[in-house]
């Protein structure tokens, strides 16, 4: 592994030699817990999907070499902006490094944007695409519509850029949303959210019964069977994850074969790092027939190998677990109206998953329903907490939502869109 100079060396991004290949991504710094689930969790957040890959570290110094290219429906990737993202988890190269801590990394505020609008077919997706782009952060949202046709939205957001406070960041945010509202648009404002405001407040209330079946552990066969499931969920209980603690004098061997899914990379590098347990050494293989094989070289962050049994049983239940459904996808009654419900585990940093807002607003856009009201906030269930998605679905659609047919192939298109089918 070679030293880079500087900081600004320790992320390289190449573009591929020919039109259509993968661009690669090379982090080559020193190592910090958790570091490649923040890299997939930033790849992902881009709207990049990772081909390949190989990770070596020796506890002290990594190295991550990626292939990426831009999924069909992404926006423009901006480069520059990714690496210096991806710059911002890397660790100083320098020395001291070794012998002081690490300064806290520099986070944004929270914003709340506030706007009243005229109601459209697809305007709750082109508003998120906006955020995408500027690279906001949805951290959560309230969107109503009222009987006169119109929309408040409040939506409380970070800035991944750290320059929301700047008049020139401000409007441009500003002359972007106007792009998109057109003169459909009442008002808009942009201020600092209230310090007492909570990011991480509970959702409104989830019957038992749909609690139940939305943060179940496993899809049980007359939950698959109801919700007619695509073909491919068919194959995810092919889904293998095995020990293997006889090759290595020092490292336990974890394979992994499993169907290939948008973010599996970032699954199993938050799951590992949850789990307490740290990758040596890694190889992502190229889909062959839509499967993955991967095999990760690991040890507790005591350097030992994994030898109980009872934590090795934990380790492959919960990446089994999150290759099986990283997100759950349901549809329900709330009252007399209908309900799709997304939720999304959170890791133990207390983050979710990126994007997921943003994959089920482009969903609903292309099935042509429209969003009566939307909110996202944080559930506990099955020892874990849970970011929730809820949207309560305009009747006026070609979809009969209180037949199961077209709540099929609603929950289909969503989860197809948020798995990158």
């Amino acid at each position: 592994m070679g030293v880079p100079n500087d900081k600004d060396d320790a992320v390289l991004i190449e573009k591929g030699k020919t039109q259509g290949e993968p661009w690669v991504i090379t982090v080559n710094c020193p190592d910090k817990s958790g570091l490649g689930a923040d890299i997939c969790r930033t790849i992902l957040e881009f709207g990049l999907y990772i081909s390949k890959g190989d990770v070596s570290t020796d506890g002290k110094w990594c190295y991550i070499v990626l292939w990426v290219v831009p999924h069909s429906s992404t926006r423009t990737v901006l480069w520059v902006n990714l690496k210096e993202r991806l710059l911002l988890f890397c660790p100083s190269c320098s020395l001291s490094y070794y012998y002081a801590p690490p300064a806290p990394r520099k986070t944004s505020p929270l914003y709340l944007l506030r706007f009243c609008c005229l109601d459209r077919r697809g305007l709750l997706h082109d508003v998120t695409q906006v955020f995408s782009e500027l690279e906001l952060t949805i951290e959560r949202v309230k969107v109503t519509t009222t009987p006169d046709g119109r929309v408040m939205d409040l939506f409380f957001i970070t800035d991944n850029l750290i320059l929301l406070h700047t008049k020139q960041r401000q409007e441009e945010t500003y002359e972007q949303l106007r792009s998109v509202l057109g003169e459909s648009c009442i008002s808009c404002e942009l201020q600092l959210a209230d310090s007492n405001y909570e990011t991480r407040q509970g959702t409104s209330y989830i019957s038992p019964a749909v609690a139940e079946e939305l943060f179940a552990s496993e899809y049980s066969k007359d939950v698959c069977h109801m919700q007619k499931l695509s073909p491919e969920l068919t194959k995810l209980k092919n889904a293998v994850v095995n020990v293997d603690n006889s090759l290595s004098p020092s490292h336990t061997l974890l394979q992994i074969h499993g169907l290939d899914h948008k973010g599996l990379f970032y699954d199993i590098m938050r799951t590992v790092n949850d789990q307490d347990v740290k990758i040596l050494h890694g190889r992502f293989s190229v889909v062959a027939k839509g499967h993955r094989d991967i095999d990760l070289f690991i040890q507790q962050k005591d350097g030992k190998k994994i030898l109980d049994p009872e934590k090795e049983h934990l380790m492959c239940s919960s990446l089994k677990t999150e290759m099986l459904h990283p997100l759950r996808v349901l549809i329900a009654n709330r009252g007399p109206d209908t309900e799709l419900l997304v939720a999304n585990p959170v890791e133990l940093s207390g983050r979710g998953r990126p994007r997921v807002f943003y994959d089920c607003t482009v969903a609903l856009k292309q099935l042509g329903i429209c969003v009566f009201s939307a909110e996202i906030g944080r559930f506990s269930a099955s020892d874990r907490e849970w970011e929730v998605y809820r949207f309560l679905l305009d009747e006026n659609c070609e979809y009969q939502l209180l037949k199961p047919e077209a709540r099929n192939q609603i929950v289909d298109r969503v989860r197809r869109v948020l798995m990158g089918w």
